[in-house]
């Protein structure tokens, strides 16, 4: 019919927007002991994950790629099974901070203390500080009684609890704030909070946690969504398979005194299909698609990708740039979706302006402006492919880190660009796999592709610095007592398992993201303690005694450092 024909051409000609959020924490918990060691995973599920959530499901037309590491979905799920088991009288809380909370009384003054105090004080983000009242005095209280020792033993019967309970009221999704009654009465209270409120913040807290899965399983049942998935313990794939594919873009990188990484082929498989038995497990159908950890690609890596069968994987613009052998390139360039040679599998490439203005900018802007400018941006790219549609505007960046540094957790600027997107026909909120089966949009021939990440278009983040080389070294020779540990046949077929899962806990990426001078010093602290403790946990899992090496930083940062959790990609 002559209608429908001018429905499907103006429906061509609608610029294709995806937005991707990625969600990932590494692994947190100490593999023979089970405590945990960091937060941040049930931290960004109480504020982050459920808020996105909320936010697809509060704007009808909404539409959005998800994406998640299976090493987080599974910290996200022991956190529930410890609370469950909490409330059934059955077992202790394997986190210090989520102990704390439900048992301040049992504090005592000392180091566990303090440490606690120090958690607390990094949690309380600026935007949390400016905004709750409550919560500042009580930071502030924490700071001077870690600064005076002598006076430390003096603090008042309730304060602990007080600080605990706000350190998580500051850290639940705004949507949870705006909606539920029993959050409403515990910020309205302020101070003074019994054992019964902080027993009604836990049960809020395990309802959220314990519906993550489900709603997002939900929204995608329903059309609202695409999840998709990393590698299991989000691994640099290019890395596993070879070192010098970080030389491809940076040719005289110093790389670690180990000329590769053991079986790294077979370690790269195992991340792959670990995650999408991982991912069908939890939401009922297999991922078409993958954000390979960091946007990390080589012709290598997306071999072994094409032959998991995807239908479509995602990496950072400059990768393009790169691959095709430009500095700069035109809306017709980047807005394009790319086969390599013979290959099935489709890439898609971030758009690093659009993405950098959410992740970084944005955050200091109003919200109705930031918007406004988004859409500007948008309609001028939109304008141009008129002429020449099937594009595809990748929008890719972090769910959970930016909008803390948002008022309001971002809630007004995500509820914002939802609605301009929906309900401006000049753009259609897509998928990456509705892409992929779209008549109207061409997939162009790439003829090579040059290793790379979204960060600055390399691997340099991850490798090359002595540092984090160092890093690399020690997890080879860790990988090799596992081969001679395994070889030698004391193992049973559960100690296999276990020490298969911690070693590829140990392949992350997050270990080689903080070494080196880009990251403050006490960032890096944390975590290259923490990637020491695993492979320690490594070592003890494979009965062996951990080397003094092990007990050693090998890397401190810089005080002038001023990366973190999040980057731009340029």
């Amino acid at each position: 019919m002559p209608g429908q024909a001018c429905l499907a051409m103006s429906a061509d000609h609608k610029l294709r927007v995806v937005l991707c959020w990625h969600m990932h924490q590494p692994q947190y918990r100490e593999p023979v002991s089970g405590e945990y060691l960091a937060p941040w995973s049930y931290l960004h599920g109480l504020k982050d994950y459920t808020d996105m959530a909320a936010h697809l499901e509060n704007q009808p037309g909404a539409v959005a790629v998800v994406n998640f590491s299976p090493v987080l979905l599974e910290q996200i799920e022991d956190y529930c099974a410890q609370l469950e088991d909490f409330f059934a009288g059955r077992g202790n809380l394997r986190d210090p901070l989520l102990a704390a909370l439900a048992k301040p009384e049992l504090i005592q003054a000392g180091e566990s203390r303090d440490n606690l105090m120090r958690v607390c004080r990094e949690l309380a983000r600026p935007r949390m500080l400016e905004r709750f009242d409550a919560l500042h005095p009580l930071v502030q209280h924490a700071e001077w009684i870690l600064a005076h020792p002598d006076a430390s033993a003096s603090v008042e019967a309730d304060f602990m609890g007080d600080l605990l309970v706000w350190c998580h009221l500051a850290w639940l999704g705004e949507t949870v704030r705006r909606t539920d009654p029993r959050v409403q009465r515990l910020v309205q209270k302020t101070q003074h909070y019994s054992a019964d409120d902080r027993r009604e913040l836990l049960l809020v807290m395990h309802e959220l946690l314990r519906g993550i899965v489900p709603r997002y399983r939900a929204l995608a049942k329903g059309g609202r969504i695409e999840l998709s998935m990393s590698p299991w313990a989000h691994p640099i794939l290019p890395l596993l398979l070879d070192f010098n594919a970080a030389r491809e873009a940076h040719p005289d990188l110093p790389l670690p005194v180990a000329a590769s990484y053991p079986e790294g082929a077979a370690r790269a498989r195992w991340h792959i299909e670990q995650a999408r038995r991982s991912h069908a497990q939890r939401f009922a159908a297999p991922p078409a698609g993958c954000w390979p950890s960091e946007g990390a690609l080589s012709a290598a890596a997306l071999t072994l990708l094409d032959a998991s069968g995807f239908a479509w994987v995602a990496s950072g613009q400059q990768v393009l740039m790169h691959s095709l052998g430009v500095t700069g390139a035109s809306s017709d360039v980047v807005h394009r979706p790319y086969r390599l040679g013979e290959h099935k599998v489709v890439v898609f490439f971030r758009d690093d302006k659009l993405s950098d203005l959410i992740g970084f900018e944005y955050k200091t802007w109003k919200a109705d402006d930031a918007v406004a400018d988004l859409i500007t941006r948008l309609a001028a790219i939109a304008a141009e492919s008129h002429t020449d549609p099937g594009r595809v505007v990748s929008i890719v960046l972090d769910g959970e880190n930016a909008w803390e540094h948002y008022p309001d957790n971002g809630y007004h600027f995500l509820s914002a660009v939802y609605r301009a997107l929906v309900q401006d026909d000049r753009f259609r909120l897509t998928t990456f796999s509705q892409c992929v089966n779209d008549a109207g949009v061409p997939v162009r021939p790439l003829t090579k592709l040059v290793a790379g990440s979204w960060v600055k278009g390399n691997l340099d983040t991850w490798i090359g610095h002595p540092d984090k080389n160092r890093a690399w070294d020690l997890l080879v020779e860790a990988r090799r007592h596992c081969d001679a540990a395994l070889a030698a046949g004391r193992l049973d077929a559960v100690q296999r398992e276990r020490l298969e899962l911690q070693l590829a806990v140990c392949e992350g990426s997050d270990w080689f993201w903080w070494p080196g001078d880009e990251n403050q010093a006490a960032s890096v602290a944390r975590m290259e303690c923490l990637y020491r403790m695993q492979l320690t946990g490594l070592y003890r899992l494979m009965r062996e005694t951990p080397s003094d090496e092990l007990s050693q930083p090998f890397s401190r940062g810089s005080v002038q450092g001023s990366g973190g959790t999040m980057r731009p990609a340029q």
